[in-house]
């Protein structure tokens, strides 16, 4: 079932947009846009990346992947992470908070897979 791509602005006047799993769990926030266009090219570079390789960075020998691509990382907690990386190298997406497992965070990316590839937008916030 697909998720939800939910566009609002923040009180600065930026463009934000979360990306709603079908049970209604948050599982992105993106980056603040100048511009609703932007905002909305943000939402088409997630749907278009969200399926992407995982090159896990935490192993020892790490097999590298081509962009666009998830890359697996230990914070400086020593949490999990993701980042996926546009066909450019472009980081595009990341890991709000870090997982206390590496298993929490493939879950976490294929929450993403799921959700986002037919997600639909939903600019009801914006209250045109």
């Amino acid at each position: 079932m697909p998720g939800k791509f939910i566009i609002s602005k923040t009180p600065k006047g930026f463009f934000r947009f979360n990306l709603q799993a079908a049970n209604y769990q948050t599982v992105l926030t993106s980056q603040n846009y100048a511009s609703l266009r932007n905002c909305k090219d943000g939402i088409e570079a997630i749907k278009k990346n969200a399926t992407a390789a995982v090159e896990d960075q935490t192993l020892q020998k790490v097999e590298k992947k081509k962009f666009p691509k998830y890359e697996v990382y230990l914070d400086n907690a020593s949490q999990f992470r993701y980042r996926l990386l546009a066909s450019n190298g472009q980081n595009i997406a990341m890991a709000e908070e870090g997982y206390a497992t590496k298993q929490g965070c493939f879950s976490g990316i294929d929450a993403i897979s799921r959700a986002a590839v037919d997600a639909e937008i939903d600019e009801s916030a914006l209250g045109k």
